[in-house]
């Protein structure tokens, strides 16, 4: 197949115009719609820097070589290093990027002790292995996040599959460099190469930006469930929520999965609202919340029923191991007083725990026991804990 230079020259402008485009999207994103700011913003400069890179490579030759050459080679891998920094903030809201700053640095060091003339084979190594380096990188990151994700409902292989792919383009370049030295390096040379790591380059900048925004939306989605099953007081699951959790527990209880219930009381919760006022109440609830939080592994459920009463679902529990975690609570809540106004405030709870037995129709059963056990320890003196 006969290559030209209109075909190579089209698909660099194609791929620039596709980086350019995203770049306004993903601006737009994050200055005007304000969803996933950082992310978005990210990304945005991640394309930036990519078209500016491909059309200063493109300008070779009609611009001079200062421009044209080393600041090329620095945007195209810097446009990676912020991929993977974007890629980042989705999958774990943290923006990774010591090492990808670390490789970029390293990269444009070693560019610079390099003369642009000749064939430029080692420029062109240097600019592959670190673009696959910081796209491989930021796929192992993103699958490993994804990985350890319990909803299922974003998968880790289709999401990192594009940084995969991008980092075997890139790959594949160096090697070309190799194989074929003198022609890979200028991608505007009609090689048969050149066509298909253009048409790949082409395809895998509007996967990844689809991607991208494919995972942006869905943890918009994922916030605003979020909001919707959490009491906005305290960030515990709401009464719907965690009823839902409940029938669920009792479900697995059915299939042989055992669970307890902890109900939890504010001990003389309207006595304190009254004399130091609601905003110290709900301060009061707060830090409560914080001071059980220890107490709570990943797989229970910790809801607010209403007012000052909260419940603890734990799953696989007998109530032996209910009563010990209840005393805890116990202990954490009455040894932490409530500093308002510039004096303490002396705070306890009292605890109700049931677990859940054969003869249980359902969850309403052993949540009934539990709030008796909670009444009884109310009645007894409060702070304690009864079962």
């Amino acid at each position: 197949m006969t290559v030209t230079s209109a075909q190579t020259l089209t698909l660099l402008a194609g791929v620039i115009l596709i980086a350019a485009t995203a770049t306004i999207v993903w601006l737009a994103m994050a200055l005007v719609a304000r969803v996933a700011p950082r992310a978005s913003l990210a990304l945005a400069c991640s394309n930036a820097a990519a078209a500016g890179s491909l059309t200063l490579h493109a300008l070779r030759g009609q611009l001079p070589d200062t421009f044209t050459y080393w600041p090329s080679d620095l945007l195209i891998i810097t446009s990676f290093a912020l991929l993977g920094a974007a890629v980042s903030d989705i999958t774990t809201r943290r923006l990774a990027w010591r090492a990808s700053a670390a490789v970029v640095l390293i990269a444009a060091l070693a560019l610079l002790q390099l003369p642009y003339e000749g064939d430029l084979r080692w420029q062109s190594r240097i600019v592959s292995v670190a673009g696959a380096s910081l796209a491989l990188m930021a796929g192992l990151r993103a699958r490993r996040s994804l990985g350890h994700r319990t909803d299922g409902r974003l998968s880790p292989a289709p999401l990192t599959l594009p940084l995969f792919l991008i980092a075997v383009l890139m790959g594949a370049r160096a090697v070309e460099t190799f194989i074929n030295p003198g022609h890979t390096p200028d991608m505007r040379v009609p090689t048969g190469f050149n066509l298909v790591f253009l048409w790949g380059s082409l395809v895998l900048t509007l996967l990844q930006n689809a991607t991208a925004a494919f995972m942006v939306m869905m943890r918009l989605i994922l916030r605003i469930e979020r909001l919707l099953e959490r009491d906005p007081l305290t960030g515990t699951l709401n009464r719907r929520a965690f009823d839902a959790a409940l029938e669920q527990a009792h479900a697995g209880f059915l299939r042989g999965r055992g669970y307890a219930l902890v109900m939890i009381d504010m001990d003389r919760f309207k006595h304190l609202n009254d004399t130091l006022g609601h905003a110290a109440g709900d301060a009061a609830l707060r830090q409560m919340v914080e001071e059980l939080r220890p107490c709570i592994r990943e797989v229970d459920r910790f809801g607010r029923l209403g007012g000052e009463e909260f419940c603890l679902l734990l799953t696989d529990t007998d109530l032996t191991g209910a009563a010990l975690v209840a005393e805890r609570m116990r202990m954490l809540v009455e040894e932490a007083p409530l500093r308002w106004a510039a004096q303490d405030w002396p705070l306890s709870a009292s605890f109700g725990i049931a677990e859940a037995e054969p003869g249980d129709a359902d969850a309403r059963a052993v949540l009934a026991r539990a709030d008796a056990a909670l009444y009884r320890a109310k009645s007894q003196g409060r702070n304690l804990v009864q079962a």
